[in-house]
C-alpha cells in the first residue's frame, strides 16, 4: 500500500532535541528515507514563539518533511496546523504517544490514548484545518491493563487520518523491554489506511522482519539512528533492492561526526552547538575502543577548533581490533 506519495517505506522518528535541521539534513544526505521533524508544541507555535517557529520552519529543506505537532487543545491545533502548512510542512503528524511526564501532564502525547473523544476532536480539527495529509503516532496503550491500540487506530481512520504509526510499547513501558509487534499486526488487520510499525528496528534485517511479521506498510526508526544517520538509507536500500551495505568505515564515521558538529555550529552557534555535540560524540563512538577517554576529553572542550582536533586525534589514531 502506498503511503501518500513518499518514496520510501522507512521513516526517521521524530525525537525532541534530536531530529533538528542538522540531523535531518545529515540523514537525507545518505539517500532515501522519510524525514520527520522534532515535536512542535502547538501552544508555542500558535503564539509564534521564535524558537518554536524556527523548529517548525522547513521551507528551505529540499526534501519532504513531516512536521509533528504535540498538544491537547483542539482549537490551538487548528492555528498550529495552519502555521505548519505555511512553514513548508509536507504533511502533519499528531503526537499521541510521547510518554514524558511533562507532555502527559499537559493532556498531550500518550495521555490522549486515555481520552479518545478528545483525541478524535483534535484529529478532525487538524484534518479540516489545511489541505495537508494528517497522520497520528500512538502507542500500544496506556499500560498493560489498558491496551487499546486497535480501537484507537479505528478512531484515527474514521476521523480522517491518512496513515498511522504504532509504537509497540505502552506509555508505562516508555522504551524498556521488547516492543510488541503483535499489536502492530492487529492494528494492521483492523484498518484500511497504511500502518507504520515502530519499535526495536535496529538494522535493515530487523526492518524487513517487522514488515513480514506484522504486514505493516512501513517502519519508523528512532534510537537506532543515533550515531548512525546512514541507517535510514541502508534500510531503504535493503528493503527495495536487497542491498546489504558494507560496514561503515571509521573514516566515514569521523567525517560524518565532523559534518554533524559543524552543522550544529552553523544552526545554533558555537557555544550551544558544542554542548549539544557531546551527546552525539557518545553515540557515534559507542562500542568503539578507548571511547570513554575520548568522551572525557571532548566534554572539557569549549571551542570548535579544539573539538575538531580532538575528533581527528581519536579517529586518526584508532586501530581496528
Amino acid at each position: 500500500m502506498q503511503i501518500l506519495d513518499f518514496n520510501s517505506k522507512v521513516f526517521l522518528a521524530p525525537m525532541a532535541g534530536i531530529t533538528d535541521y542538522p540531523m535531518r539534513r545529515l540523514v537525507s544526505s545518505f539517500g532515501s528515507g522519510n524525514i520527520v521533524s522534532e515535536m512542535v508544541a502547538i501552544n508555542a507555535l500558535s503564539r509564534k514563539n521564535a524558537k518554536t517557529w524556527r523548529i517548525a520552519d522547513v521551507r528551505q529543506e529540499p526534501y519532504k518533511v513531516v512536521v509533528q505537532l504535540v498538544g491537547g487543545e483542539p482549537d490551538l491545533f487548528v492555528d498550529a496546523a495552519q502555521f505548519a502548512y505555511e512553514l513548508g510542512a509536507y504533511s502533519i503528524d499528531i503526537n499521541m504517544g510521547c510518554p514524558v511526564k511533562k507532555i502527559v501532564g499537559n493532556n498531550s502525547g500518550s495521555y490522549l490514548m486515555k481520552d479518545i473523544s478528545l483525541a478524535e476532536r483534535i484529529i478532525k480539527k487538524v484534518v479540516q484545518a489545511t489541505p495537508l495529509k494528517v497522520s497520528v503516532k500512538f502507542r500500544k496503550g496506556w499500560d498493560s491493563s489498558h491496551i487499546n491500540a486497535v480501537k484507537f487506530a479505528q478512531m484515527c481512520e474514521n476521523a480522517g487520518a491518512s496513515y498511522i504509526t504504532v509504537h509497540g510499547r505502552t506509555r508505562a513501558e516508555f522504551y524498556s523491554g521488547q516492543a510488541d509487534w503483535d499489536i502492530i499486526a492487529s492494528v494492521k488487520q483492523a484498518v484500511k489506511i497504511p500502518v507504520i510499525g515502530n519499535g526495536d528496528v535496529t538494522s535493515p534485517q530487523k526492518a524487513k522482519e517487522l514488515l513480514t511479521y506484522t504486514g505493516a506498510d512501513g517502519v519508523m526508526v528512532g534510537r537506532a539512528a543515533l550515531g548512525n544517520p546512514w541507517l535510514i538509507a541502508q534500510i531503504h536500500n535493503y528493503l527495495e533492492q536487497g542491498t546489504e551495505e558494507p560496514k561503515i568505515s571509521k573514516e566515514i564515521v569521523k567525517q560524518t561526526l565532523l559534518t554533524h558538529i559543524k552543522g550544529l555550529v552553523d544552526y545554533y552557534g558555537e557555544k550551544i552547538a558544542l554542548g549539544l555535540s557531546r551527546k552525539y560524540v557518545c553515540w557515534y563512538c559507542k562500542n568503539m575502543r578507548d571511547a570513554r577517554k575520548f568522551r572525557e576529553n571532548y566534554v572539557r572542550i569549549d571551542n570548535l577548533n579544539e573539538a575538531i582536533a580532538e575528533v581527528n586525534r581519536y579517529f586518526d589514531n584508532y586501530i581496528e581490533e
